[in-house]
């Protein structure tokens, strides 16, 4: 009986196996082998007499249960009986070779099922498929394979088998016609020759040790002979290469003779596939293997075969591999393989073929020989030993080859061959050399991104690599210690190394320590054995020079210092301590900055410190002029290392100042003339710092040499003394003299200051003068430069007054010249600056200036400053006369130095007059209509003035008698369109003004506190807000009060009163703080013209559309109103709606007094119930339906009050009319849901849209809403209008659906925040409760029924009253009145818990009567009692709700399958509820659960969450009432609010407890799921029978009987059909299940 039950719920999951769907399918197939682990012999019998019964079943169906059998036997192949076994193999059998024909997946599972029988019977195995493998009989595919897959799997069980099969099937050979036999052939005998192999190599643990090669090697030639002869020909590319994978493996175990023999064919044959075949691997794996056969043998024939093997491998490797293609990277390998083997056995003959190649004019040859090269250089170094030198001289192509792979590969055997000694051998330097090169490769920032077939790669690919592998041969490679020390310092000092030197220096620095701790250190450079390495001179000069820009090429510097830093012993003997204290710390600073952060000029004087204090540390002056020779040696190397070289300059001029012979240091200077490039900027400014330094210490030898120079007749080409000029062009000689004239201002600002101040007009300034009557750009800017300098050494050199300049003013004149030179239109030159910089030194020395020469100096400068046009968008370069700055620094630059030109003239007349003379000149600049003239001279006045008063020191207090002049020059530019000329003019206003202070006797640190407040109005100054800028205004006009006379305060305000029609309306904003203060003066004269003031006032602002106007008006209306206010009220009220932004602004004005604002608001309310709220009109184009038009004068009411409401001043009038406005305001709003604007609004309001003039919304019902918020918040209530709008109650408020809704959450924020407002308001809300308007009786029923939401309501004796009102609602005509009330009284629950008791029966009655409302269509009544009727629960008495507990479940049991989600919850949530009464009924109640359980289950799978929430509730509430302790646990634990739910594990929990608990109940369980098989809901679909599959799980045998399994396996059976694949997929897991009840 067990076996059929086992039998049949097989067959129906085998009957599913046609489901189309994959995961269905996979669902079978695991429900079949969990069968199979519970019985996995009956399962085998049932799927084979399954299989022989439905012989017509189709392959891919069949192919899932031999799948599951094969699992079932792999999982139990130790439990299988014999007898099942040869069942399995039988049916496995006839599977497989059922169909002559090869279908591929049915067969293969039919196979697979035998080998996995085959890993413990393979001798019944081998019985049953040998019987279909008979001698002259050409066997199926599937038998051949499954032969060599058992060969693989059990080799032990399979070899001695395998020479009866191999004699069997040798015969069949030559029968095999079709390829796919053919190629199964060699299937066989490849997987047969690899297990012989296997089995040979493993004779110790094999069954029977005797077996030997030679029991096959007969047979295997056997085949070979027919694999190799016939079907190797075959056309077919497929079969071709199934032989070629056999013959390898088929080699070892050939005869060896045989083997020799065959070899002059076998690998001619093997090559020649090649040429037929894109995909090599396959036939370089096997020729791999024929010739590592051949080789184990001591194949003699080999030697013939060499060149052939040769000529096709070669190009194998010189095809490079596609690494996206795995198969052309293990081909590669495969035939490097190859190459090993040939080169131990044929060194010299593998050597002589290749070395050749590597003179190919084709890349890929020269590339795939050098891997190769490599690869026999790693693998046969025995081999190669002897010839070392030969290979080496052979490289010498290579490494003249420009292509980078080529590099690359070189770069490679270099590597090798470095592991391998060759580099130790003649000719290895020249490969060192090579990989030097490589390292100093240009490097790309981003190179191009190469293509897979790209014929170069890019250089840094090379340099990378070539770096890589020089660090690791000098720091892996100990054998290479010797080699490359001190070898590679040779290719430090050569310029064309210099990309290479980190990589250098790293690998010397390395190499050195290793030297120094081996001992080495005295001898650390042995000149004497190395004649070509650099000398110390020559190694301390490149250091210091290319450290002099430490982070280029891979941050060089610090690898320089750390080189320099070892080899202080080979420089001099007497640096050691120095050098060993200053180098760290230079490379500490190095690696603590970056590129940006580092300063180049206080690293350049580090640098040139440590090279001064090098030199006194040595002290030897033949050593210095060796190493000053040196470094004029290295000068023409840097040609094109513009800052290397200008550096190089400043260490000779550091180091011919620590030289003490006269004569070279002549000698050496006259050279740097003769050879200096002087078209170069970069070369000259360095000549010109190097003489500078010099003169340092040789001031008389350096003015003597430039004199000589300047004698001389350079700049007339003739012979003399410096003769090598005499071919110079004119440019050139224009450069010379620039240089010239550079050096002597070098001069005059390094040399001693004593000394030098004797020879500036003398000997400098004469040599000077004679070229200021130039044109070319270079020569000027020079002069200036110098002539700058020597200001600067007159400067720093003396106190003032003790040197008087002569010559100064006509070098200011010459300046001016220079400026006035310029062009107006645009700067392209940084003349201007660098004049304006030179005169600012010179007008601080002595004599004074003339005022003519002052003024012209001014007016020039500021002339070709202030008037440049502005830069350009996108334009960022000028380019001219060699110069090619940005112009944006150029223009800051120029007016930075304009700046301090002036507060250099300032400062020799610091005095109120002399401030006035300075902005008598600046004033016609900042009055500028240009807006960048006026920003520029703003923002130099504040920089002026800022001076001025920093400098100020008052000794006697005297009236600052201009300084009303200058602030009617400033204030109103605080306003101005440019933020930068707000700022800076609040800059100037803020400095007069303490500048005042200061000469009324105040200290210059006194603070007043007025005047700092408009430091911090700055920062809002920076975007043009008008609140702002009227608040800085008004703070200066403040100020200005109080330091100004009043007769000039006055003009200031007209003047800014005048302002008003300003085209820039910003600089007018200054001139309302003076219009307001007049306008509230002088508003008692307009009494009589009311109206007409009015409407002036609205064009006005119509007109003019300015925010300080606005106000301005706001304020006159508000006198006005103060006067006549209903006047003024009925004035606007007469505007159009809707009211335009001026008339609005109007209308808040009437909001700033109190008492004033309280009267109109009553006008106002007045108004607004004066009128009806609507008309009903009816629409003839909707047939017999009426729609409700709004009446217009409580319209324009509301808004009025919004209006006045919305200004934060209205708030005390609001308070005082908080009752009447709320009441009005939310009767209005329920009035007009739903009502519509009067035609003519509606189209004017559209009209007002569309041009932009309607600020808000005219629809009755928003202005309604709107008009209500804005009475709240300025009534105090705040926090109501912010928690209804928090739950979005003022849409829903808006909403003819969701009305109620709106109002439930305003009248909850009213009890929370308002409470003490409550009586008036419900006092005058109850009676609208019998309105005949439907409209006011549901908003009062919602209003009132939050209410009883709160205990507010209960502290204010409400309670009462208010219940009983919604107690008379509930025979109300209207659905959503009853609802409402029902909700109320339900709220009751939570508002006031304590009073529930005492009204408990009248509340319990008026829900159960909700529920059973006949006039209920959409079960809205019902949904709103189940809801209030679980609130009141926690709170009634016991004995009130027993009587009816049993009704009311049986009530509500019908909506929890309901359509409606809002039922299903509600109902769920109230059976929860109801459980915590059921003690006096456990019984009756306890049956009611058990009915309700399966259905609160499933629907935790509700598609609805919450309905899942309702779910988890009742559970955890029904669970203590189950008696059941570890399911209430589970429940409380798992179905927790906040805890996700994995649905699965928690049912088969769940029914693990049921079944432990309840037993009995399993087939009642059962039942209610199967009605949930036919559930709209998927999810509850594929619930249901996962619920009883975990049922059947769990139960004890003795409880299965009551199960009607022909009804569940039926149903089961009929769901397995269901749509959906997810309900199928969990009826296949659950029909594996059932196993359990069988």
């Amino acid at each position: 009986m067990m076996e059929s039950r086992i039998k049949r719920l097989a067959t129906t999951l085998m009957d599913a196996t046609t489901d189309k769907d994959p995961l269905v399918q996979e669902q079978i197939y695991n429900a079949l082998c969990y069968l199979g682990e519970s019985e996995p012999e009956e399962i085998l019998n049932a799927c084979d007499e399954y299989l022989r019964q439905h012989d017509k079943l189709a392959y891919p169906h069949r192919v899932i249960i031999l799948k599951a059998m094969e699992t079932v036997v792999k999982d139990n192949i130790g439990l299988l009986e014999k007898s099942t076994a040869k069942v399995v193999i039988f049916l496995a059998s006839n599977e497989m070779t059922k169909s002559k024909e090869v279908i591929r997946d049915w067969q293969q599972a039919a196979s697979n099922v035998l080998v996995a029988v085959g890993q413990r019977f393979i001798n019944k195995v081998m019985e049953e498929v040998l019987t279909k493998f008979q001698p002259g009989i050409l066997p199926h595919y599937f038998v051949m394979q499954t032969f060599a897959n058992l060969s693989v799997s059990n080799v032990f069980g399979m070899v001695p088998f395998l020479n009866s099969i191999l004699g069997t099937m040798l015969p069949m050979l030559g029968m095999a016609k079709q390829d796919h036999m053919k190629s199964v052939f060699c299937y066989a005998l490849q997987h047969f020759s690899e297990s012989i192999q296997e089995y040979l190599a493993n004779l110790d643990k094999a069954p029977d040790p005797t077996v030997r090669k030679d029991t096959f090697s007969n047979e295997i030639f056997s085949a070979y002979e027919v694999l190799f002869n016939s079907w190797l020909q075959h056309r077919e590319a497929k079969l071709r290469l199934a032989v070629v994978e056999a013959l390898g493996p088929m080699s070892y175990l050939m005869p060896s003779e045989k083997l020799e023999e065959q070899l002059p064919k076998l690998i001619p044959g093997i090559l020649a596939l090649y040429k037929k075949h894109t995909e090599a691997f396959y036939i370089s794996k096997s020729l791999c293997q024929i010739l590592e056969a051949s080789v184990n043998i001591g194949s003699r024939s080999l030697d013939v075969q060499l060149d052939p093997l040769l000529g096709t491998l070669h190009p194998q490797i010189c095809a490079p591999a596609d690494p996206s293609v795995p198969l052309t990277v293990k081909n590669h390998t495969e035939v490097l393989r190859c190459f090993t083997v040939l080169a131990c056995s044929f060194p010299d003959r593998v050597l002589a073929f290749l070395l050749p190649k590597l003179e190919s004019s084709n890349e890929r040859t020269r590339v795939g020989t050098l891997l190769i090269m490599r690869q026999i250089i790693n693998s046969a170094p025995s081999q190669m030993e002897i010839k070392k030198p030969f290979i080496l001289s052979s490289m010498k192509l290579p490494l003249q080859d420009s292509n980078n792979k080529v590099k690359r590969a070189v770069v490679q055997v270099i590597s090798a061959m470095a592991h391998h000694g060759y580099l130790e051998q003649p000719g290895g330097e020249a490969m060192l050399e090579f990989l030097v090169r490589q390292c100093a490769l240009p490097s790309e920032p981003q190179p191009k991104k190469q293509l897979p077939d790209a014929d170069d790669l890019a250089s840094d690919s090379v340099q990378s690599i070539s770096i890589n592998t020089l660090f690791l041969l000098s720091t892996t490679v100990d054998r290479m210690n010797n080699v490359l020390w001190p070898y590679l310092l040779e290719f430090v000092t050569p310029i064309q190394f210099t990309n290479a030197l980190t990589p250098l220096c790293k690998s010397l620095m390395y190499l050195a320590t290793k030297k120094q701790e081996e001992g080495e250190n005295a001898s650390l450079i042995r000149y004497d054995l190395n004649a070509n390495l650099p000398s110390p001179y020559a190694l301390t000069t490149r250091l210091l020079v290319v450290s002099s820009q430490p982070y280029s090429g891979e941050c060089r510097g610090a690898a320089a210092l750390r080189l320099l830093g070892v080899l202080h012993y080979s420089v001099h003997p007497a640096l050691d301590q120095l050098w060993s204290k200053k180098v760290p710390l230079l490379v500490e600073h190095v690696e603590e900055n970056t590129e940006s952060s580092l300063s180049q000029k206080e690293w350049e004087e580090k640098l040139l410190l440590f090279l001064q204090e090098t030199l006194v540390a040595v002290s030897d002056n033949t050593w210095i002029c060796h190493f000053v020779t040196e470094m004029c040696r290295q000068l023409n190397s840097y040609n094109g290392f513009v800052l290397e070289k200008n550096f190089l300059y400043k260490c000779i001029g550091t180091t011919l100042g620590a030289c003490a012979i006269k004569d070279l240091v002549q000698k050496q200077l006259q050279e740097l003339l003769e050879t200096a490039r002087y078209h170069e900027e970069a070369e000259r400014e360095g000549l010109a710092s190097c003489f500078g330094i010099c003169a340092i210490n040789h001031l008389e030898e350096t003015l003597a040499k430039l004199e000589d120079f300047v004698r001389s007749d350079v700049f007339k080409k003739s012979v003399g003394l410096f003769s090598i000029f005499k071919d110079r062009s004119d440019n050139e000689v224009e450069k010379i003299k620039s240089t010239l004239i550079l050096c002597y201002g070098y001069v005059a600002v390094y040399a001693p200051k004593e000394l030098v101040l004797s020879r500036i007009e003398a000997d400098i300034l004469k040599n000077i003068f004679q070229y200021f009557n130039t044109k070319d750009l270079t020569l000027k800017l020079c002069l200036i430069r110098s002539i700058c300098m020597i200001s600067q050494a007159i400067y720093n050199g003396v106190k003032c007054g003790d040197f008087i300049f002569s010559r100064k003013a006509e070098l200011v004149a010459q300046m001016v010249e220079f400026i006035k030179a310029e062009p107006l239109e645009a700067m392209r030159t940084p003349v201007r600056q660098r004049a304006m910089i030179t005169c600012t030194y010179l007008v601080i020395l002595e004599p004074h200036l003339s005022d003519p020469d002052r003024t012209e100096l001014m007016d020039t400068c500021l002339a070709g400053v202030l008037a440049l046009p502005p830069l350009e968008p996108g334009k960022e370069r000028e380019e001219s006369g060699g110069d090619a700055l940005p112009k944006e620094m150029l223009y800051g630059d120029t007016i930075s130095a304009l700046k301090d030109l002036l507060k250099s003239l300032l400062q020799r007349n610091l005095t109120p007059h002399g401030l006035q003379d300075m902005f008598a000149h600046l004033g016609p600049w900042i009055k500028s209509n240009k807006e960048h003239e006026r920003q520029r001279a703003v923002e130099v006045s504040a920089a002026l003035l800022d001076f001025y008063l920093s400098k100020l020191n008052v000794s006697t207090v005297i009236p600052f008698y201009n300084l009303g002049v200058l602030i009617a020059l400033f204030s109103p530019r605080c306003s101005d369109s440019l933020a930068s000329v707000r700022q800076h003019a609040v800059d100037c206003v803020y400095c007069l003004l303490y500048i005042q202070l200061c000469y009324e006797g105040f200290a210059r640190d006194h603070r007043d506190e007025m005047v700092e407040g408009l430091k911090a109005l700055k920062k809002g100054l920076e975007e043009p807000d008008f609140t702002v800028l009227f608040h800085t205004c008004n703070n200066i006009a403040m100020v200005i009060g109080k330091r100004v006379p009043p007769d000039q305060l006055m003009s200031l305000l007209l003047a800014m009163f005048e302002g008003l029609a300003d085209p820039d309306k910003n600089c007018s904003r200054a001139a309302t703080v003076m219009i307001n203060s007049l306008l509230k003066e002088r508003g008692g004269v307009l009494q009589e013209k009311v109206p007409d003031i009015m409407s002036i006032i609205h064009s006005k602002l119509e007109e003019v559309d300015e925010e300080h106007i606005r106000k301005a008006a706001q304020q006159t209306v508000y006198i006005l109103a103060s006067q006549h206010k209903s006047v003024v009220v009925s004035s606007l009220l007469g505007s159009a709606l809707p009211f335009d932004s001026h008339t609005c602004a109007m209308w808040r004005s009437l909001a700033t007094e109190p008492a004033l604002t309280s009267q109109i608001l009553e006008q106002l309310l007045e108004k607004v119930n004066r009128d009806v709220p609507y008309k009903e009109s009816k629409c003839f184009l909707l047939g017999s339906g009426a729609e409700r038009i709004a009446t217009p004068l409580p319209l324009a009411a509301t808004c009025a009050l919004y209006e006045i409401m919305s200004a934060p001043e209205s708030g005390a009038a609001v308070l005082g009319l908080y009752p009447p406005l709320f009441v009005t305001l939310l009767l209005r709003v329920s009035c007009t849901v739903g009502v519509q604007l009067p035609k003519n609004l509606q189209s004017r309001e559209r009209r007002s849209s569309s041009h932009g003039l309607a600020p808000r919304s005219l629809h009755p019902c928003s202005r309604a809403v709107e008009t209500l918020k804005v009475m709240l918040a300025r009534g105090g209530s705040e926090e109501v209008a912010r928690a209804v709008g928090n739950a979005g109650g003022w849409d829903l408020m808006a909403s003819p659906e969701r009305h109620h809704d709106g109002v439930a959450a305003l009248a909850g924020a009213m009890a929370r925040h308002a409470g003490p407002r409550l009586p008036l308001i419900v006092k005058n809300l109850i009676p609208t409760l019998s309105s005949v308007f439907d409209s006011q009786r549901i908003t009062t029923t919602a209003f009132l029924a939050e209410l009883l939401n709160s205990n507010v309501v209960n502290d204010l004796m409400l309670l009462e009253t208010v219940m009983d009102n919604m107690t008379g609602r509930q025979k109300d005509a209207c659905t959503l009145v009853r609802m409402l009330a029902l909700r109320g009284l339900g709220n009751i629950a939570s508002g006031s818990p304590e009073k529930v008791r005492k009204h408990g029966a009248k509340l319990l009655a008026s829900m159960v009567n909700g529920m059973d409302d006949k006039d209920d269509p959409h079960n809205l009544v019902a949904l709103e009692a189940m809801s209030s009727l679980s609130k009141l629960l926690d709170h009634v008495e016991e004995r009130d709700i027993q009587s009816m507990l049993l009704h009311i479940a049986i009530r509500i049991r019908p909506f929890f399958d309901s359509e409606q989600p809002d039922l299903r919850q509600s109902s769920i949530v109230l059976f929860g509820n109801l459980s915590r009464f059921s003690e006096g009924n456990c019984e009756v109640f306890f049956e009611q659960i058990l009915n309700g359980l399966v259905t609160l289950l499933l629907h935790l799978q509700d598609p609805k969450p919450e309905v899942v929430r309702a779910c988890k509730f009742a559970l955890r509430m029904c669970g203590p009432n189950m008696g059941c302790e570890g399911l209430c646990d589970m429940f409380l634990n798992h179905l927790r609010e906040e805890r996700s739910l994995h649905y699965g594990e928690f049912m088969n929990n769940v029914c693990k407890h049921l079944m432990q608990s309840y037993p009995e109940m399993l087939n009642r369980l059962i039942l209610t799921n199967l009605f949930y098989f036919k559930s709209n809901w998927v999810d509850i679909r594929a619930a249901a029978p996962m619920f009883i599959g975990f049922l059947v799980l769990h139960v004890d045998e003795e409880h299965c009987q009551q199960v009607d399994l022909d009804q569940l396996i039926s149903a089961l059976n009929l769901l397995l059909k269901d749509p959906v694949p997810a309900v199928r997929v969990k009826v296949a897991e659950t029909l594996g299940r059932l196993v359990r009840i069988l």
